[in-house]
């Protein structure tokens, strides 16, 4: 979870009066307009303004999709791109909103890829239709069979794997890896990676993400049945605040980690109540796919030439090195 880009003036960009929804569903106009003002190539001054899609699978409300959006929002700005966003957690419903986009000839769709085998078919009818579609956040493994241009995110299983050798130094014995979406192929894979690579004891709780009290009550729940279980590894900044409450409820002695982060869960590291977070930067995942349509419309440019994915994480937040991060949480891009 994980660089912040680099920091470039952006000039204002005058609010269209009267954009109407690209999506059929779901979705709200993010163009941009507090951002930037000015860009050149494809969408610059006096020229025609892209018209790109950010389709996710992310809920609603939720703070790491937010980042994400923010990211999108001021590459749009910078590059004078109209762009909406869409979400669905839903994969049938996410696919629905892919081909809403075809249908209404966008110049380029950044996507999320947690349920792939979904998303297979809209993807193929987007380059049929001459639509080139970039991945972020979710799919690292399938984004090349999908016919993605690009993908910018977490290696998943590398990022796991690395929590597994995090908990072996901090002398963790049995942990608890809590995944609040069953099938998602990111989640599964972290959980996977810990299990690799942790000498300890790894096992899986599935809860319902889009109930936190639920959320709480499961974890608490499963730490009373075993207090052996010292560790809990959550894959979301607002299930390791949870599942701190958990342990208080509980009783028990496990400590928290957890993927992902947000300006709360920069203040839990740096009151020692969760131990790290891997952090795989969201906001330089929505800057980076969005910006990256953008350089391929404009010049034929691919970022890691097709090849290659382009890796935003993880890195590790602890109290060691929170200081450096709060700054940024505190403006909304980590």
């Amino acid at each position: 979870m994980k660089t912040p880009p680099p920091s470039s003036p952006f000039a204002h960009v005058a609010a269209l009066t009267a954009v109407a929804c690209l999506l059929l569903s779901g979705c709200s106009a993010l163009d941009g307009t507090d951002e930037a003002d000015e860009a050149s190539g494809a969408g610059g001054a006096g020229g025609p303004r892209l018209k790109i899609a950010l389709i996710t699978h992310g809920g609603e409300g939720d703070a790491f999709w937010e980042l994400v959006q923010k990211g999108a929002r001021a590459a749009a700005g910078k590059n004078r791109i109209d762009l909406t966003y869409a979400n669905d957690s839903d994969p049938a419903g996410q696919a629905e909103l892919m081909r809403d986009a075809i249908e209404q000839r966008v110049d380029g769709i950044a996507v999320t890829l947690a349920k792939p085998s979904a998303m297979t078919g809209p993807v193929a009818e987007a380059r049929s239709a001459g639509i080139p579609v970039v991945g972020l956040n979710s799919g690292v493994d399938d984004w090349q069979s999908a016919g993605l241009l690009g993908y910018f995110g977490q290696d998943e299983s590398v990022a796991g794997r690395a929590v597994g050798d995090k908990l072996d130094d901090l002398k963790a014995d049995h942990a608890l890896c809590v995944i609040h979406e069953r099938g998602n192929v990111a989640l599964e894979a972290r959980c996977a990676g810990v299990k690799k690579a942790f000498r300890g004891e790894t096992e899986n709780l599935y809860v319902d993400g889009t109930d936190m009290d639920a959320v709480t009550a499961s974890v608490a729940t499963r730490l009373s049945q075993d207090p052996s279980i010292d560790e809990v590894v959550t894959n979301g900044a607002q299930f390791a605040l949870a599942a701190v409450e958990s342990a208080q409820e509980a009783g028990s002695r496990a400590q928290v980690a957890t993927f992902d982060l947000n300006k709360n869960l920069v203040e839990a590291v740096q009151a020692g109540d969760v131990q790290f977070a891997v952090d795989q930067q969201p906001y330089l995942q929505g800057y980076l796919a969005v910006d990256s349509l953008w350089l391929y419309k404009s010049n034929g440019n691919t970022l890691g030439g097709g090849e290659a994915p382009v890796l935003t994480g993880p890195a590790f937040v602890t109290k060691a090195n929170v200081a450096a991060v709060a700054k940024f949480a505190a403006g909304g891009t980590r």
